[in-house]
This record gives C-alpha cells, sequence and structure tokens, in this order.
C-alpha cells in the first residue's frame, strides 16, 4: 500500500497525443524490458473465451457485458473487419452465455452494422430502471464527428430500437470508453467523455465533459464542470475518464493521463460538478483504469496496470507498458486501496479496457490482452472469485 501511496509531487505538463493510435507497434519496448512487476500476489483467473484475430478479423475489443433476464450472459464488442487500427472499418457484434460466463456461444452475431464513416465501436450496456436495456457506442464518422449514440431493446436484446445521438449540443470527436455508462441511485444517467478539439489537422488534448441524463438517455446535458485544468491550475491532456458512486450523490472519477498516474476528480451532487482533477495514489502508464462498486459490500473494485514499482521514465513510456493488469479494492470510498493483487502480467503484452461484471460470487472479466504495446487486437474473457481478492 505503500508504494500505491508514494508522493507524486508536481507533475509536469507531457507532451501532445493523438487520440486512435494503431495496434501492433513493436514490441517489447526498452522501457517494458526494464519494468519489474510489483511485489503482490497472482489472483487465481479462469481464462474463458478469447477472441483473437483471423482473417476478415483483424482486432476484437473494447465489449461490455449485460445480464438478460433469463440468467444468461450477453457480451457485446467491437469486432473489427478493415484493420487493426481504431479508424479501421468495424461492426458491434455479440456472443452470450448460459453458464455464469465459463462457455460461449461460438459464432458472432452482428448487433450494430458499421453505420459509421469509419466505425461503430466501444460499447456499454446497461440495465435501466424501466427494465428496458441501454446499448451505447460510439458512431465514428471522421475526426470531427466521433459521438456516442444509444439503443434501447424492451425485448432482452432480440430486437433494437433505432438509433439516436446522446450528444448533440456541439458536434466533436468524444472518447466514451466501453464500461462507462452508470446509473445513479438517483436513476440519473452519468456519460463521462473526453472532447479531444480538432484544430490545424490534428486531435487535441482532451478535456472531460461529463453527459447527464435525468429521463433515462432521451435527452442529454452537460455538467456544470467541464475539466481541463488540474488543481494547481495547470492545462493537462485529460482522457478517458470512468465513473462510480461510492456512496449515494457522490461520484469518483479516474482519468487516464500521460503523467505516470491516474488522475482523479469528485462529485457530490450527483455529477453536477466537479473538483478539480489531481494524481491520485494508482501509478500507472499511459491507460484507462476500470471502477466499479461492488452492491453487497459498498466496496470499490478497480482495476488497472499497476506501476506501483516503476520508476517514472517506465510509467511514461511511449508506447506505453500496458503490463501487468492489476486489481485492489477500496473500503472509504476510494481514498486508499488495498488487496493489490496481479491478473495478468505476460511481458510482451498490453492489457487495457477492462469491462466488469458482478456473475454471484465471481467477477466476469473482459478485456484486450494480445501481444503488442497497446494490446488492443484481441479480447479475454476471464473471472476471478471476489473472495480470493478479499483473502490476499
Amino acid at each position: 500500500m505503500n508504494n500505491l501511496r508514494t508522493a507524486l509531487g508536481i507533475i509536469l505538463l507531457a507532451s501532445g497525443w493523438l487520440p486512435g493510435t494503431s495496434a501492433g507497434a513493436p514490441a517489447p519496448n526498452s522501457a517494458e524490458a526494464a519494468a519489474v512487476l510489483p511485489p503482490h500476489p497472482r489472483l487465481p483467473l479462469e481464462h474463458h473465451l478469447t477472441l483473437a484475430p483471423r482473417p476478415g478479423n483483424h482486432r476484437n475489443s473494447e465489449g461490455d457485458f449485460v445480464r438478460l433476464r433469463d440468467g444468461r450472459w450477453l457480451f457485446i464488442y467491437t469486432h473489427f473487419t478493415g484493420g487493426a487500427g481504431d479508424h479501421a472499418k468495424a461492426v458491434l457484434a455479440s456472443r452470450e452465455s448460459a453458464d455464469e460466463g465459463r462457455t460461449w456461444t461460438g459464432e458472432d452475431r452482428v448487433v450494430v452494422p458499421n453505420e459509421g464513416g469509419f466505425n461503430v465501436m466501444s460499447v456499454s450496456l446497461l440495465r435501466l430502471k424501466s427494465g428496458e436495456i441501454a446499448l451505447f457506442y460510439l458512431r465514428k464518422n471522421s475526426l470531427q464527428d466521433c459521438r456516442p449514440w444509444m439503443r434501447i431493446s424492451r425485448d432482452e436484446a432480440q430486437t433494437w430500437s433505432e438509433p439516436r445521438a446522446c450528444i448533440t449540443d456541439e458536434m466533436g470527436y468524444y472518447v466514451l470508453n466501453n464500461n462507462r455508462v452508470i446509473q445513479l441511485v438517483s436513476g440519473r444517467l452519468v456519460m463521462p467523455t473526453a472532447l479531444h478539439e480538432f484544430v490545424g489537422g490534428r486531435l487535441q488534448p482532451g478535456k472531460i465533459i461529463v453527459y447527464l441524463s435525468d429521463d433515462l438517455g432521451k435527452t442529454w446535458r452537460r455538467s456544470r464542470t467541464p475539466l481541463e485544468k488540474d488543481v494547481q491550475g495547470t492545462r493537462i491532456n485529460l482522457m478517458e475518464p470512468g465513473v462510480a458512486e461510492p456512496n449515494p450523490g457522490r461520484l469518483l472519477m479516474l482519468i487516464r493521463t500521460k503523467l505516470g498516474c491516474q488522475y482523479e476528480s469528485e462529485s457530490a451532487d450527483d455529477g453536477e460538478t466537479w473538483s478539480p482533477p489531481r494524481p491520485g495514489p494508482l501509478l500507472s502508464p499511459e491507460s484507462p483504469a476500470t471502477l466499479t462498486r461492488i452492491p453487497s459490500t459498498g466496496e470499490l473494485l478497480v482495476l488497472w496496470n499497476d506501476h506501483c514499482n516503476q520508476p517514472e521514465n517506465v510509467r511514461r513510456a511511449q508506447p506505453p507498458v500496458r503490463t501487468p493488469l492489476g486489481a485492489a479494492l477500496s473500503r472509504d470510498g476510494g481514498k486508499t486501496w488495498e488487496r493489490e493483487c496481479l491478473i495478468e502480467a505476460e511481458t510482451g503484452h498490453g492489457y487495457c479496457y477492462t469491462a466488469i461484471a458482478l456473475a454471484g460470487d465471481r467477477v466476469l472479466l473482459a478485456y484486450c490482452a494480445h501481444a503488442s504495446p497497446y494490446g488492443l487486437e484481441t479480447t479475454q474473457i476471464s473471472s476471478f472469485r471476489i473472495q480470493d481478492l478479499r483473502l490476499k
């Protein structure tokens, strides 16, 4: 725990970043070769389904789960057909499991065809309080129009409504990661996005804009606090936010940066206003973290690339060293983290873009896991017992 709480000091502004970095760069890089695994125990993990690239299907990534009324699990993910890069052609495809995620159907079913100029990608699935299932995804038309869209199913994902845009107030390149849209105790929907303006022929550093809906996604509006500067007033590149609700009305946001750690922001009013981002205790490379609340205990569970014992040059390396994949629990709303464990730690692999679902006494995971620095080409579905994490 002392490693996670290491004083970060004043972190300087990192260099610019272009979203949509292509997969498949050479591996490993020099920083990865110098990296040392954290001194944490390995978590017993069961691997269930590997969605690896194959001819005509160059990448499988950024999916999410939802449980159907009959107990089956539905997994919808991004199935790339035109290359492995973030802007390559893709559809949204699904698999199903009838045994708590241990085995899955063998064939893909196309849920959403490629309706974007570039692609459709990055899935969030949510069981609404109305009982309907909401499907959120990015429709990526260009570097000036990438926005979240939403479809509704009223028949347990057999059919879906026509899509509607969630963001209509300002066109732009909005990044909404997979497994990101949440519903609060109040019923409000919270959609954390990073907006990258297109200026001078390139995408600019991100700023966080949270969208809120109080009518089950029919309409959306911005929160009152866009996030562009850190707590010291420095403009930094804020990317790929994720949110959880530790207590009713109180939200914790984790933010990807190039600065060697996950940044944090908090809201005490259901997401209306947010505190200035600050460096948090989760040391990491440039890679997103995934955060969720365990309803039965109120604990927070986080999955991230654990760099607690890495020097700054490894944490800031480009391409990022997205290994190992770690997990930790918080019993105080994210102020401190404990029970740190390693989930995956293969040298030369990248692990990222994790979806989390609670399946009885197990945690069901889907994450990118491939032998490349960014790790984007292969999706791995695995699970572990939550009790095994608590016992570490």
